[in-house]
């Protein structure tokens, strides 16, 4: 079997459309969720912290000179990243949860008929 039509055939599988599907729509939701977190969620934060933008907030290892830049630890950014994970996983979790009660559910009317 020739290479382009092993791919052909690997290609137009059902699991591997849906699976093409769900990384666009998973990546579309996760510029969603990281614009709900970082410009709806942290900034109230960032005000109960001092009015500080939460996204620039960092510790200086290496203050910047005329020849390089600073060094910093971007604490602010990883923690709006670990809450973007965080909402992410939340609705993964809540999306499986769904989808095994409606598993259950089928079986159950399976059995009974």
């Amino acid at each position: 079997m020739g290479m382009a039509k092993e791919f052909k055939e690997f290609a137009v599988k059902g699991n591997v459309m849906d699976m093409a599907i769900g990384i666009i729509i998973g990546g579309a939701f996760g510029k969603i969720v990281s614009s709900l977190v970082t410009d709806v969620i942290m900034p109230p934060i960032g005000l109960l912290l001092g009015g500080v933008p939460f996204g620039k907030l960092a510790v200086v290892l290496k203050k910047a000179t005329e020849t390089s830049s600073a060094v910093t630890l971007n604490y602010g950014t990883f923690i709006q990243t670990v809450v973007d994970f965080l909402i992410i996983a939340w609705v993964i979790f809540l999306v499986v949860k769904g989808m095994n009660r409606l598993r259950r559910r089928d079986e159950g009317a399976e059995e009974e008929s």
